[in-house]
């Protein structure tokens, strides 16, 4: 219930502060002869209960009051009214913990002051005295610890909003990383379902063709078709191998695949219909697998679009430099050419691409189609 309510919370704890005090002045009044309590303390009680009631809520104008309260009692009695005292620390406390250290310190500066002026205007001490010392000295103690216990609430909060920006941060690296993935896992599926298929689809309408005229080449065909369906089933189960090593962290996360097996695919590419006329420039060289694994993918990917939309021909070349390799491959476009370029390949190429830290440029031109790709590779020096 306190917790909830803070100004009722510092109203008990005064209420409580004020009659313990009282009580204990009353007994000591009873046994040492002490002179019973008039007006001015009563009054100075109930300040002091006020300020230490309102001290959240307007905690610098509960210390002023405190100390205005302390030099009025010191100019109409002989001591100090402790119970003020304890209020004006109290209040100080609070006015540290939620005001800068600038503002805080001003603050107890000024009341400082006040104090010693209201002492050396009272008349009862000199102009140099000691009497305001061990009040500043309660008061100043009671700011420093609320300075310090202000900075210590500054401090926890700031590391709790690392603690949450680092874990916010973890959790969107993590929702990357899935995105990345997933974004990877498209494309393996695309250019290894996409080329095989386009194969399969080619070829059963060849078998289907030359059922009735020719039916001794039929065989030719299905059995182009069941190779390529074996091997998109050997390239998905690769894949899905790489998915289930989620517990090996040194397993591979790329299919091993590179332009090492680029006459197995030109075969292919010939076997399904697309004559390729294949050119090489420089020599042959190991590429660091992300870019013999991206080369690879963009040249399946481009005679796959050069099979589906061309005239059934198309020109690859290859070239290797010390800087990287560059593939350039180009066909006759003459139908569909409304869907030429629009389709998730060019998307999958350029992503291979840049992940390899290259450039893809697909453009039509003169009723061919153009797929021109920069992969770095540089030969590092000796």
């Amino acid at each position: 219930m306190f917790a909830r309510r803070p100004l009722l919370a510092d109203a008990a704890v005064a209420v409580a502060l004020t009659v313990m005090a009282v009580v204990a002045y009353l007994a000591g009044a009873t046994h040492q002869g002490m002179r019973p309590l008039d007006r001015g303390d009563v009054g100075g009680a109930v300040i002091a209960l006020v300020a230490m009631t309102v001290r959240r809520r307007w905690p610098r104008e509960a210390l002023v009051m405190a100390t205005a309260a302390i030099i009025a009692h010191s100019w109409t009695h002989e001591g100090r009214h402790p119970l003020l005292i304890l209020a004006a620390g109290m209040c100080a406390y609070t006015t540290a913990t939620r005001s800068s250290r600038r503002d805080t310190w001003l603050t107890f500066a000024g009341c400082g002051v006040a104090l010693y002026l209201g002492d050396v205007l009272s008349g009862r001490f000199p102009l140099l005295t000691a009497a305001t010392l061990p009040v500043l000295t309660f008061i100043g103690m009671a700011t420093a610890f609320g300075d310090a216990t202000r900075n210590r609430r500054a401090y926890l909060a700031e590391v709790e909003e690392r603690a949450r920006h680092a874990e916010q941060t973890r959790e969107d690296e993590a929702r990357r990383r899935v995105i990345q993935e997933r974004l990877r896992i498209a494309r393996e599926l695309h250019d290894v379902v996409a080329h095989h298929i386009a194969v399969i689809n080619v070829q059963a309408g060849a078998a289907s063709h030359l059922l009735d005229r020719r039916p001794e080449q039929v065989r030719s065909a299905l059995d182009h078709i069941r190779h390529a369906g074996d091997t998109v089933l050997k390239e998905l189960a690769s894949i899905v191998g790489v998915l289930r090593q989620s517990d090996d962290p040194d397993a591979m996360t790329e299919p091993t695949r590179g332009l090492a097996r680029l006459p197995e695919l030109l075969d292919t590419m010939t076997a399904a219909g697309l004559a390729v006329r294949f050119q090489q420039s420089g020599a042959e060289r190991e590429l660091p697998a992300v870019v013999d694994l991206a080369a690879y993918r963009i040249v399946q990917e481009a005679l796959t679009n050069a099979h589906k939309y061309g005239t059934g021909q198309a020109v690859l070349t290859v070239t290797y430099t010390r800087e990287g390799v560059t593939i350039i491959a180009t066909n006759d476009v003459t139908k569909n050419t409304d869907k030429v370029g629009s389709g998730y390949g060019i998307v999958g190429m350029r992503e291979r691409a840049a992940a390899a830290d290259g450039t893809l440029r697909a453009y039509g031109k003169e009723g061919f189609f153009v797929v021109e790709a920069e992969l770095p590779a540089p030969i590092e020096a000796p």
